[in-house]
């Protein structure tokens, strides 16, 4: 769709331009925070009660998808308001075109730096396979520990987290729970011995698996890491965090720029197949490894590994 500059979005251009004159000229970052922030709101106000992973994920996708096109607008608009002359403003309503995925992934990105509901949602267990205790004393112990660690208070929640795991030895989750409070805490061994309780109870657990890889990371032992990530893979081979996390591990900690860009390109093909917000951080990450491999002229081998999976770089 295209929308000329007729007198309605002129008028609309003045108003901008004369509110530039008594107030500070609006960036494209503050546009961004304002989408964004909005967005932020909506992702507050989703229910995930009986609602699974992919259902979480289109809550949070019809979040982003109402702001776009307003966002896009404003941009343009603002953008119009710079230059001199007639002009056209070109609206991008298709969802898999460039032009809205440039825009859609503005905002994802501001949510993924800056919304802590929207990323807290993507790493939940919400929807997750294992069962909860079927002890109700138990539950009300990890409920109010899940009450704490969403107030901060992280240290007053893992003391209800015990509670939960004492009134119930086999409560996986008040042990991953736990994990992650320890680990927020940077308190590493604990959360170590947390992960490894709630495996035990389920050795296909995929977030203890994961989180006992991220511990091993912040330990510096960067082969258990992938020993980790290898095991999750075992469980669930289409996760893409598995792949983002051994191609980060070999890029940051093992210095092997080949099988980080391997890796990291699974992760963002899968992450793109279930439109997850994080494929921007697996495209980031390409990049990176890109400069990497060119300051050691390995540019050639790079580009061959991004061929044998099927993607380009513009």
């Amino acid at each position: 769709m295209k929308l000329k500059k007729l007198p309605f979005l002129f008028l609309i251009s003045s108003t901008i331009l004369f509110a530039q004159e008594t107030e500070p000229e609006l960036s494209q970052e503050d546009l961004i925070k304002e989408f964004g922030e909005k967005s932020c709101k909506c992702i507050d106000e989703i229910i995930t009660f009986n609602k699974n992973k992919e259902e979480i994920r289109e809550s949070i996708q019809y979040c982003i998808d109402k702001d776009v096109t307003a966002y896009q607008m404003t941009s343009k608009l603002m953008e119009a308001t710079k230059t001199k002359g007639d002009s056209e403003i070109s609206i991008g309503m298709d969802k898999e075109s460039d032009e809205y995925k440039k825009y859609y992934y503005q905002i994802e990105s501001f949510l993924m730096e800056n919304c802590d509901t929207a990323r807290d949602l993507i790493q939940s267990n919400v929807g997750e396979e294992s069962k909860e205790s079927e002890n109700p004393q138990a539950l009300e112990f990890y409920y109010e520990g899940t009450k704490l660690s969403k107030e901060g208070k992280l240290e007053e929640a893992i003391k209800f987290y015990k509670k939960a795991v004492k009134e119930d030895p086999n409560f996986a989750w008040a042990y991953d729970n736990m994990g992650i409070c320890y680990r927020r805490l940077n308190k590493l061994d604990e959360a170590e011995k947390a992960y490894k309780k709630s495996i035990k109870i389920d050795p296909t657990g995929k977030m203890p698996l994961q989180n006992l890889a991220v511990v091993y990371i912040h330990k510096k032992k960067f082969k258990k890491a992938v020993k980790a990530y290898e095991k999750l893979k075992k469980v669930d081979s289409s996760n893409p965090e598995v792949y983002y996390g051994i191609g980060s591990v070999y890029y940051s900690g093992l210095n092997d720029n080949e099988n980080a860009l391997r890796n990291m390109c699974k992760a963002y093909k899968l992450y793109i197949a279930e439109n997850s917000p994080y494929r921007s951080d697996a495209e980031k990450m390409i990049n990176v490894i890109y400069g990497a491999m060119k300051i050691n002229n390995n540019e050639a081998k790079f580009f061959e590994i991004l061929k044998e999976n099927n993607i380009n770089m513009e």
